[in-house]
């Protein structure tokens, strides 16, 4: 049966931005629901990296120890082939302890363990309202403001829910900001990607991130606890070439590639085990109109390159929430004050796509290409020769440009 329903913030999608968008709100006393389309998190090969400041963001919120009980690994290098066995790191999170940093690695976890610990914790907020198995079908509009949205849940019923402001967190394909008419802006990128796994058995192969090139493609391996997130880099519009080629041809291309994986490729039986990213980059002009507002890949879709989506994702959710709280809590949100939020956050949206595309350019596009075998040799000799520098890629892909701490409104000592 179809009901209307109010709320003071109705969020769009229950990733990362979403649902620290929708704690952090809930804990300034603001009416918030999310609203999620699936009956819960558990998708692979989303975003399964925790950034040093999203971890000392979590420390704020008080649930820095609950999220030390998940599983996960650490990460703490970013390292190319560099001659006969040799590597040169050109990101070392370790040298974020020269600054104090709390957290000198990237935490690789599952994105469904981080998101239910932020459900559970948002769940103790009495203003907070997560509803799964929700598609958002259309937002509604009263004349030229946005005031809430339609939603379909799994018995088929449509739903409306009313809301002062509503929140796109709902990706690269966002429907919300297909309906408002916001439209990005994209830079073409040569490149995409195609996820697998394969097993692994505790403190065996690679225990760190470093990419495996070769004219034409590389492998960028994920040590994860009990498996091997693997990506495949190739060039853009190859998914039906490389499904026409077959598992088989894929698994000999493994195997050349990744030799001390190759006893283990006969994991992969079918194409349907590779999952195809279409790579993005792209950014709106305007973030918002009257009434909703894009963050997260809603606003700025970010390249793989670097795995740095979810960071900013986040920390434009903690802009969003230091923003809107008061406004919403008085029930005023004006265009005005909703432009605040792309105007905080646009620097580190733009640093950190500049480094992507030019990421593309010296590094990505001569290997997929078949004109390089690997990074600039230049690049990798100065690397060497001067390993300091090693910390400024890892500060701007762990830490970012305008890193986000959590309001007061949020903050919460550690649970006992």
């Amino acid at each position: 049966m179809a009901t209307t329903e109010r709320t003071t913030c109705a969020v769009i999608g229950g990733g990362p931005a979403g649902m620290i968008l929708g704690l952090l709100l809930a804990r300034a006393g603001v009416d918030v629901t999310v609203l999620e389309k699936h009956a819960d998190f558990l998708r692979d090969f989303r975003g399964d990296t925790v950034h040093p400041s999203t971890l000392r963001l979590l420390d704020d919120l008080g649930l820095g120890e609950r999220f030390a009980r998940l599983p996960h690994t650490a990460l703490t290098e970013i390292a190319f082939p560099y001659g006969d066995g040799e590597r040169v790191v050109v990101g070392d999170l370790n040298r974020l302890r020269r600054i104090r940093y709390p957290y000198p690695y990237i935490a690789i976890t599952p994105q469904w363990d981080f998101l239910n610990l932020l459900a559970s914790a948002a769940a103790e907020e009495p203003t907070f309202s997560l509803r799964m198995r929700s598609e958002v079908t259309e937002l509604v509009r009263d004349g030229g403001r946005v005031r809430g949205v339609r939603y379909r849940t799994e018995d088929g019923d449509t739903h409306t829910l009313l809301a002062d402001v509503t929140v796109a967190c709902d990706g690269r394909w966002s429907l919300a900001r297909a309906q408002a008419g916001l439209r990005p802006r994209e830079t073409p990128v040569p490149i995409d990607v195609w996820w697998f796994r394969l097993s692994r058995k505790p403190g065996t192969g690679p225990q760190e991130l470093t990419p495996t090139m070769r004219a034409g493609q590389f492998f960028v391996v994920i040590p994860r606890r009990d498996y091997f997130q693997i990506a495949l880099v190739a060039k853009k519009g190859l998914d039906p070439q490389l499904r026409r080629r077959g598992i088989a041809a894929l698994r000999e291309d493994i195997a050349a590639a990744l030799p001390e994986l190759a006893d283990r490729v006969d994991e992969l039986t079918t194409m349907d085990q590779i999952k195809h990213l279409d790579v993005r980059l792209n950014r709106l002009h305007r973030w918002h109109t009257d009434g909703l507002l894009c963050i997260g890949d809603a606003a700025h879709a970010m390249s793989p390159i670097g795995g740095v989506g979810i960071n900013l994702a986040v920390q434009d959710a903690v802009a969003a929430a230091r923003t809107l709280a008061e406004p919403l809590r008085q029930g005023r949100v004006s265009p005005e004050t909703l432009a605040l939020v792309r105007r905080r956050r646009l620097m580190p949206t733009l640093v950190i796509q500049g480094l992507q595309r030019a990421l593309h350019h010296l590094v990505v596009a001569p290997v997929v290409e078949g004109r390089r075998s690997g990074p600039p040799k230049p690049m990798l000799t100065l690397l060497r020769r001067a390993p300091w520098l090693s910390f400024v890629p890892a500060y701007l892909l762990g830490v970012g440009p305008r890193p986000e701490r959590a309001p007061a409104f949020a903050r919460r000592p550690p649970a006992a």
